[in-house]
């Protein structure tokens, strides 16, 4: 088999994903679950693959389609998770298809207009991805406009307000997940020193709706490393 027997519905270069129904192709699916359990050692689903839809990242050259890794979805989850197992062969580590993979679940989450969450618990090392990824996606929205909002060295930036449901609709994030995000940035975060002190993020709960409000600062540095 040159390529997954499902529908291609990314290509990028030479990077691929295709959807592949865990029902009508049930014996592929369940071989990608026997070769994730030898890396996964909490992998338990190996052959109930038919309520599943299985998004498999190929790269191509002259040979033909070659496995990256995948990533598998309920079809119907009452939990609203958008990913239930992920899997990077080892040969293709460390070269941010983990994260791809993670973004990709988040994209369609978007497209399908339902914010979504990895299944639940994650492991240490999925939890530490899923973090980092988070920080990624939440920070550069709570930045935005801040340039804008003050162009000349002495103005005061005004302190736009954000809510909680407007950062879950336009990353795909469950509202859980980005306030879980948003408690971990405002212990831990820091801003650069203004006034010789440093800035923390604040979160307000306003009213009983989910609200942050920034702080007024005239210059934005790394948050944390991600």
């Amino acid at each position: 088999m040159q390529y997954p027997p499902g529908n291609e519905i990314y290509r990028c270069k030479n990077i691929s994903v295709f959807e592949v129904d865990g029902y009508s192709s049930k014996l592929y699916c369940q071989q990608l679950c026997l070769l994730a359990k030898l890396f996964l050692d909490h992998k338990t689903l190996y052959y109930d693959v038919e309520p599943f839809l299985f998004y498999v990242a190929t790269v191509r050259d002259r040979w033909g389609y070659h496995l990256v890794g995948y990533f598998s979805k309920e079809k119907r989850s009452a939990q609203k998770y958008n990913l239930s197992c992920i899997m990077v062969l080892p040969s293709y580590q460390k070269q941010a298809f983990g994260r791809f993979l993670i973004d990709f679940s988040y994209l369609l989450s978007r497209i399908e207009g339902q914010p979504g969450s990895p299944e639940k618990p994650l492991s240490d090392l999925g939890r530490l991805s899923y973090e980092s990824y988070w920080r990624s996606k939440v920070l550069p929205y709570l930045c935005s406009g801040l340039a804008d909002s003050c162009q000349t060295e002495n103005c005061q930036p005004v302190m736009p307000v954000v809510t909680i449901r407007d950062i879950s609709e336009l990353t795909g994030m469950d509202v859980h997940d980005v306030v879980s995000t948003l408690q971990q940035l405002a212990h831990s975060t820091q801003l650069h020193p203004v006034d010789g002190r440093f800035e923390p993020l604040l979160i307000l709960y306003l009213l009983g709706s989910h609200t942050i409000s920034r702080h007024s600062f005239n210059h934005l540095y790394s948050f944390v490393p991600l």
